[in-house]
């Protein structure tokens, strides 16, 4: 087979995982059984394929298949229990492996169960991002375990004892009812958008930035905007992820970070600007806001301005106040100091960071550097940009705050 048609086998597999192993877990009650069929349908492709041709509806044959050998699976093993029994007489096998899944239109709902599944608050936090990116974006054990610079055996075994917590406490595999939807809807988009930052801008390893994170995040802010189409913070997640992407490929260069302000927009993708535009004038339109529209729009002014000059900062500071008022927390204050930094000076900003108690955040010491330095406080901000550089181990973003402080005067100027 040639190295063209494994790929799109591959890409095809990867696109449908997701809707497969929902559609099996909702059918047999079983993670393991979901997975280990998918696995085996993507074999029988991998034979198929190349000789009979991609089928009209792959994702269907997929589904298909992955359903029938589950089903031959539970067969042949007698000692499974009366669930499974009762889910292998409820649904008998097709007739046709290229006959399209009958319940495909069940199938978004069963993706937005396993999300929630995945995301139960009963689950650690970096299991819920595991699963999550396993059962829903197709990602293998070792590729989860390299994106966030874990063995691969400390993955397995988190994901491992996940799955057996959701089987064992007995957690629903259903979308919650209500305010309960609400509230654990947070949940879901924290984990979407956690895995979104950490290939935006990697905490550690040697990427900067991970693109399988951060294309695999947008992904599943696409999927989650298709099922819950109404909730305006799916779409200011959305929103907030695309127009943040827009400016990535601009975002190094040397191996080094470059801040907003020095980015050629030229090179901004405008498709993607375009895009989320629309979607954080949706959110306006509802008048319902929240963190992450909130967020979207900050960025929608930024990538708005022409120049960084005709930032309007003004806007951003009052939306960072808003920010504050819905998810007040030391970091929303931190931005909005940086933006209060260009309306009223960087005194005025210093004062309002220096009382964040932010001192384990690199960011706090980054910004407090470059306040110090527009303040001509050189040796003050050179102390500043040493311990940021000590916290943060982004070489790129290492790379810029080491040229920055190579640029200061060897005097300390005028207070």
């Amino acid at each position: 087979m040639s190295v063209d048609a494994t790929l799109a086998i591959e890409r095809i597999y990867r696109d449908e995982y997701g809707r497969i192993v929902a559609s099996l877990v909702r059918r047999f009650g079983d993670i393991d059984i979901a997975e280990e069929a998918a696995g085996e349908a993507l074999l029988a492709a991998v034979e198929k394929w190349p000789a009979d041709g991609v089928p009209p509806n792959p994702g269907g044959w997929l589904t298909t298949t992955a359903r029938n050998r589950a089903i031959d699976k539970i067969r042949r093993e007698s000692h499974r229990d009366a669930k499974h029994q009762a889910a292998l007489m409820l649904n008998p096998t097709s007739g046709d492996d290229d006959v399209a899944d009958k319940d495909t239109g069940l199938v978004e709902d069963d993706r937005l169960r396993l999300i929630f599944t995945c995301c139960h608050p009963a689950l650690a936090p970096e299991a819920r991002v595991a699963l999550t990116l396993r059962l829903l974006g197709g990602l293998t054990v070792a590729e989860i375990a390299r994106a966030f610079l874990v063995p691969e055996t400390t993955m397995a075994q988190r994901i491992t004892r996940a799955k057996a917590k959701i089987k064992n406490a007995h957690i629903p595999y259903r979308v919650p009812d209500g305010v309960d939807l609400t509230r654990r809807l947070a949940g879901v988009l924290a984990v979407i958008y956690l895995v979104y930052n950490e290939g935006y801008l990697s905490g550690s390893g040697d990427a900067d930035i991970r693109d399988e994170l951060t294309g695999e995040a947008i992904r599943l802010g696409r999927i989650l905007r298709q099922l819950l189409p109404t909730d305006p913070e799916v779409a200011g997640l959305l929103a907030l992820m695309l127009l943040t992407e827009s400016r990535r490929h601009v975002r190094l260069a040397a191996g080094e970070l470059v801040p907003l302000h020095e980015q050629d927009r030229g090179g901004w993708d405008r498709t993607l600007i375009a895009e989320g535009h629309d979607l954080v004038r949706e959110c306006l339109a509802l008048n319902r806001p929240g963190q992450y529209q909130l967020l979207a729009a900050v960025n929608a002014v930024h990538t708005d301005a022409p120049t960084a000059a005709d930032t309007d900062w003004g806007q951003i500071v009052t939306l960072y106040s808003q920010l504050y008022a819905v998810a007040p927390s030391p970091i929303v204050t931190l931005n909005r100091a940086v933006a209060v930094a260009e309306l009223d000076g960087a005194e005025v900003a210093l004062a309002e960071v220096d009382r964040l108690d932010l001192t384990g955040y690199h960011a706090w010491h980054a910004t407090r550097a470059d306040l110090l330095r527009r303040l001509g406080r050189s040796a003050d901000a050179r102390a500043a940009y040493d311990a940021a550089i000590a916290a943060t181990e982004n070489e790129a973003e290492r790379a810029y705050l080491s040229r920055r402080r190579g640029s200061l005067a060897g005097l300390e100027g005028p207070p």
